[in-house]
């Protein structure tokens, strides 16, 4: 088993007061820290634009094949970390840094209403909550791009994705508390699919 696993981080683009997404930076010191040696770690900004997120998702699945894709998205007004179990397909009405919204107001036409994830993430926040980490388990990702993104990589990928939420406030934005608690939380997914008894 000497096969480097690959692992996909996306973060978004600037959008409304956040000239740069906070989401964006924390892919960026992902990248840095990694995942260990036998994980090659690739990241993806991707714009607040539904057209363009579709596209980057569907050629990160198609060509990178990841274990795992992680999306990361900010949660205006926060201070804790939110874990998304759930990506829903339709109720898209907000229109995007582009001005559109689809017409459908749906991510896939004729898919499922809801997708979660095959991580368990009520188990990986319960671990990370009794060792006193500001992290939350969640089953409404928002209906914006976040939850378009999720859904849509959920789709095509054969529900290996996780979105997290990270926050826009408090002392957890600062990056070398961020980033860390970020890779480790990653890390605890990553090891959840090897042993497929822990798994949703």
């Amino acid at each position: 088993m000497n096969r480097r696993e690959v692992v996909v981080v996306t973060g978004f683009g600037p959008f409304r007061q956040f000239l740069v997404n906070p989401s964006w930076k924390a892919a960026q010191g992902l990248k840095l820290v990694g995942f260990g040696e036998r994980t090659d770690i690739f990241i993806r900004e991707v714009p607040v634009s539904y057209v363009k997120t579709q596209q980057i998702i569907a050629e990160i699945w198609q060509t990178l094949h990841p274990k795992l894709a992680v999306h990361l998205g900010v949660a205006r007004g926060s201070s804790v970390v939110f874990l998304e179990q759930t990506g829903k397909n339709s109720g898209y009405r907000d229109k995007d840094v582009c001005g559109f919204c689809p017409e459908s107001q749906c991510c896939v036409e004729g898919g499922p209403e809801k997708l979660d994830s095959v991580i368990n993430m009520r188990a990986v926040a319960k671990e990370f909550k009794q060792a006193g980490t500001d992290v939350i388990y969640s089953r409404d990702a928002g209906r914006y791009l976040c939850d378009f993104a999720y859904y849509f990589s959920l789709y095509h990928g054969q529900r290996r994705a996780a979105l997290i939420h990270v926050p826009s406030s408090g002392s957890l934005t600062a990056g070398d508390r961020l980033v860390p608690l970020l890779q480790s939380l990653i890390l605890t997914m990553l090891d959840q699919l090897e042993d497929p008894s822990e798994t949703a």
